[in-house]
């Protein structure tokens, strides 16, 4: 990673926790825009919900920044919906997944200098 990339990395941050939830989702392996969501939501809990929109309007975001790419997805028809788009993420997008995971691990450990995660009776 040069210079510039650093440096663009860097501008990407903090990210907002749907995109990165987004780029860790696609770590894992090229999806579709629903299965993006049915992951997300799973992780999350709690029964909280990603309005379509929301998630439609970050993957458009995510492509024009170069984080993630339109594959060309499944070939089978009958696997799969010809409509769908599939994504994955960008060697960008992983070197900013990355970063932001860096950053958060910075937060925790401050949080826990400052007992900030400690359980009943003051334990960590």
């Amino acid at each position: 990673m040069g210079p510039n990339d650093a440096k663009t990395v860097s501008s990407l941050l903090p990210l907002n926790p749907i995109v990165f939830n987004v780029l860790l989702v696609l770590i894992e392996e090229e999806r579709h825009g629903y299965s993006i969501v049915r992951e997300i939501e799973a992780r999350m809990g709690d029964g909280k919900r990603i309005e379509p929109g929301n998630l439609y309007r970050t993957l458009r975001t995510l492509l024009s920044q170069g984080l993630i790419e339109e594959t060309g997805g499944k070939t089978d028809s009958e696997l799969d919906d010809q409509r769908r788009r599939y994504f994955r993420i960008s060697d960008l997008g992983l070197q900013v997944a990355r970063a932001e995971a860096r950053r958060l691990e910075g937060l925790v450990t401050a949080a826990r200098t400052h007992n900030l995660l400690a359980g009943p009776g003051g334990r960590v």
